[in-house]
């Protein structure tokens, strides 16, 4: 969340970021004009608690004295009254205030430029080359009916489009993947690892910003006022919701495996064919809780955890660093990974990295005692996925396809698949 303070003392820096992160709601103007109103009926009522207050010992001198102080009552009977409505006038406006600030989207960084679309995203580096082929590569849905990986129409039948069913050799590839990472990120990149519920109430939502901003995009469980989460960065991140950690609990590494729910209510037009565009997929976050003075460095540590996922599965992959268009509302800065399929012949997100700066942490209220001073400071949050499995899948199996119809499995990957080497 930006602070009111801010707001009041850069309106025009926040006209900026709502006008180029293209957010339809948002109003600075708005804001103001409530904030203004906010300052003047506290201060009214500020002035009728002091007024109060005076008379008060007035009452109590005259009382003392044996003197009539009647008078002095009444008319403040008519004070407390009045005091009580603006009371109340105050917590209607400061509610009506801060679900106007929810709307407000976090601010981006200087070095992220500015953009129409996710065509002017930058690209900062390609590691890798792409494989090539002396055949005509299959797709991942042809490979995958080869070898009996997928089934997505049982899968529909049992949920809905958008929701796969892995099966035999593609279920087996699917959990070593979650596997390989977790132990990666927790083994040599120094993550606590957590398992957290795949479900989260609207408090644990609204602090990391999914709500109000992408509820249509979520799917909400009425009867218990839940979500499905949409990434683990909800469950993980709100761990500390309402916290004052020490300064020496700083940094938070943590890395979990959840299960993904997405309703992607704006992919209409978009490629939904196979695991291209689903409404349920698994993936590895990892979350990171920092002192403000390291989140930049960071978030590179973290680009560089996921990017160490793609070579060691040995996939070709780009970095973008996306546009103010194309950020989300909660971030700063974000880097995406993009990992080459080359079967699709495209370019596929398989992680976005970014850096919150101080906005969720605000949100869920989550501080750090500074031990030098005492005082109690908002941290910075940070999350990055390490990765996202269902395109990596694609990526995978599309990569490492052979001639003869089989599909290798990376070096690096297989102690978790019974150390074979090939499916098919």
């Amino acid at each position: 969340m930006i602070p009111m303070k801010f707001i009041r003392e850069n309106p025009q820096l926040v006209r900026d970021a709502i006008r180029d992160k293209k957010e339809k709601r948002g109003d600075v103007d708005r804001l103001l004009e409530l904030d203004e109103q906010l300052r003047q009926l506290t201060t009214t009522a500020d002035d009728l608690k002091s007024e109060r207050n005076k008379a008060s010992k007035e009452i109590g001198r005259l009382q003392k004295a044996g003197e009539d102080a009647s008078g002095q009552k009444a008319a403040m009977q008519d004070v407390a009254a009045r005091i009580k409505e603006l009371d109340v006038e105050l917590r209607e406006l400061s509610g009506v205030l801060q679900e106007e600030l929810l709307h407000i989207p976090n601010m981006p960084l200087p070095e992220v430029p500015v953009g129409n679309s996710e065509e002017d995203n930058r690209e900062v580096a390609v590691r890798g080359e792409p494989k090539e082929f002396d055949f005509e590569p299959l797709d991942h849905l042809q490979l995958s009916e080869k070898h009996g990986l997928l089934d997505m129409q049982r899968g529909a039948r049992i949920t809905g489009s958008g929701f796969p069913l892995y099966r035999g050799d593609g279920a087996k590839l699917e959990r070593a993947l979650i596997n390989f990472m977790l132990d990666l990120h927790t083994r040599e990149h120094g993550f606590e690892e957590v398992f957290t519920p795949f479900v989260a109430n609207a408090d644990a939502m609204r602090g990391t910003g999914q709500i109000p901003k992408l509820v249509d995009d979520m799917y909400h469980i009425g009867q218990e006022d839940l979500y499905l989460i949409p990434t683990a960065e909800v469950t993980i991140t709100n761990i500390f919701q309402g916290d004052i950690l020490p300064e020496k609990d700083l940094p938070q590494s943590l890395a979990g495996y959840s299960a993904c729910f997405r309703r992607e209510a704006g992919s209409y037009g978009k490629d939904t064919r196979g695991l291209l565009r689903v409404h349920q997929f698994n993936k590895v976050e990892m979350v990171k809780l920092v002192r403000p003075e390291e989140s930049g460095e960071a978030l590179e540590q973290l680009r560089g955890f996921a990017e160490r996922v793609l070579q060691l599965l040995g996939i070709h992959y780009r970095v973008l660093e996306l546009c103010t268009a194309d950020l989300s509302f909660a971030a700063a800065r974000c880097y995406d990974l993009e990992a080459w399929a080359p079967g699709e012949g495209k370019f596929l997100e398989v992680s976005s990295c970014s850096n919150f700066l101080d906005f969720q942490a605000r949100r869920a209220n989550i501080r750090y005692r500074d031990d030098a001073s005492g005082k109690v400071r908002f941290l910075h949050t940070l999350n990055g996925s390490g990765l996202a499995t269902s395109r990596l899948f694609v990526a995978l199996i599309e990569t490492w396809q052979n001639q003869d119809g089989s599909i290798t499995v990376p070096e690096a990957l297989r102690p978790w698949f019974n150390d074979r080497e090939k499916i098919g």
